[in-house]
């Protein structure tokens, strides 16, 4: 027998049993907490981590502890520092402090579909519908469902079925991930009548496409791309006396004109120039929730509510909270971020970076170029500034806690400040302590 093995299988000996671990009073409030089985996977963990020597025996329980996520879902909090205001792989748009109490108190039961002066059923998201029009005069008629895509697939359906949709070949875009708006609108059973060509569409090729057979005409704002030179395209107004609805998806979800983003179309003039209907997304530059937002005229909506498909795309009551406490509350995170202002923004980087460089971390503050992202104002420049570390920390920060994602340029890993909440800086400066230990 070996005897220079035996302390070794000792040491493994005393690591606590299982059942003994879940027994410390820290690791059996949070079962209550979180559920037994992820407190007893972070003890498992432990344990494994005790059996190959990282971490003394005694250690298991603390290791445990220590370990334990804050909720019992996996997604975890990210410091959004990539310099993108609305990062689809971070969830686009965070919600305000007035959009999560929202959402808290409709977790519960709520009378999300009852009137509780008569006791009686009541029309599902009633208040935020309100809201909505209160925000947009100019709508006759508001209806939400799920996502922005699944707010164009219910216009074409109901409006459109088995007949046109009469679209410009420059507005035949992707959307992300694959998703394209032909294989999009197609897959509702309507077909493509497609004017134009990729740099120039006029609103004669629009009138020559009318017919019998046209459910409407489809405007796409091409919100994740640019085409400059010799181009020309129809105007929502100069379709609107073809004879047929206009519908414009807009996309990024402004509700109204915003003066940083000139060039960015908004519901309340697209309602103005005269279309019947426009589709956008909750989640993008209105800054709340996952969701699509219809607005347009009475009668257009109503089929779009009425219709069997409305009952698979509607949200949830958690939803419905979260976009009314967004669209009648102070402005939200992404606001902020979008004036945010530049000076600010610089002192933030220049005192961070001064406060880690104190603490021996090679670190500086720098200018920096932010965009807007999620799909909206596309070349649209937003100076920012940011603090530059060492490239070797962007995984470091990415995988501690809190979780920080940057981006890495020319060497150096950029944390953007301009989407970053000023009362997050302390947390970034932790981040960074323990990247560079």
């Amino acid at each position: 027998m070996d005897h220079e093995t035996v302390p070794a299988a000792d040491g493994r000996r005393r690591i606590a049993r299982t059942d003994v671990l879940l027994a410390d009073p820290r690791l059996g409030e949070a079962a209550g907490r979180l559920g037994r089985g992820v407190v007893k996977a972070a003890v498992v963990a432990a344990q494994r981590r005790a059996r190959a020597g990282e971490i003394p025996p005694e250690a298991v329980a603390d290791a445990a502890v220590e370990s334990l996520p804050a909720t019992a879902s996996g997604l975890r909090p990210v410091i959004n520092a990539t310099g993108v205001l609305l990062h689809t792989n971070l969830g686009r748009a965070p919600l305000s402090d007035a959009a999560r109490d929202a959402v808290a108190v409709a977790s519960g039961a709520t009378d999300v579909e009852l009137d509780l002066e008569t006791g009686r059923r009541a029309r599902r998201g009633r208040s935020v519908l309100a809201a909505l029009l209160e925000r947009v005069p100019q709508a006759e008629a508001a209806h939400v469902v799920n996502n922005g895509a699944a707010a164009l697939v219910l216009a074409a359906t109901a409006l459109a079925g088995d007949r046109e949709i009469i679209v410009s070949r420059g507005e035949m875009v992707e959307i992300g991930d694959g998703f394209r708006i032909p294989e999009l609108l197609a897959a509702t059973g309507a077909r493509l009548r497609e004017v134009g060509t990729t740099n120039r569409t006029t609103p004669d090729d629009y009138a020559a496409a009318v017919g019998d057979e046209t459910g409407f005409i489809l405007k796409v704002h091409p919100s994740n791309f640019r085409v400059t030179g010799f181009t020309q395209g129809a105007d929502v107004a100069e379709l609107t006396g073809l004879g047929v609805p206009v519908v414009a998806d807009i996309g990024s979800g402004l509700l109204a004109h915003e003066p940083l983003l000139p060039d960015e179309p908004d519901a309340a003039s697209m309602l103005k120039a005269g279309a019947h209907l426009v589709t956008a997304s909750g989640d993008k530059l209105l800054g709340g929730p996952q969701c699509g937002l219809v607005l347009g005229q009475e009668e257009p909506v109503r089929r779009l509510a009425r219709h069997p498909l409305a009952r698979a795309l509607r949200v949830d009551k958690m939803t419905l909270a979260a976009l009314e406490a967004t669209v009648r509350g102070p402005r939200p995170p992404t606001g902020e971020a979008l004036h945010a202002d530049e000076a600010a923004l610089r002192e933030r980087a220049e005192r961070l970076a001064a406060r880690l460089r104190d603490e021996g971390v090679d670190a500086v503050a720098v200018g920096t170029e932010a965009a807007v992202g999620g799909g909206g104002a596309p070349g649209v420049v937003l100076p920012s500034a940011a603090v530059s570390v060492p490239d070797a920390y962007a995984a470091r920060l990415r995988q501690g806690t809190p979780a920080v994602m940057g981006r890495v340029e020319d060497g150096r890993c950029l944390l953007d400040l301009r989407a970053v909440p000023p009362d997050r800086d302390g947390a970034i400066a932790g981040a960074v302590r323990a990247a560079a230990s």
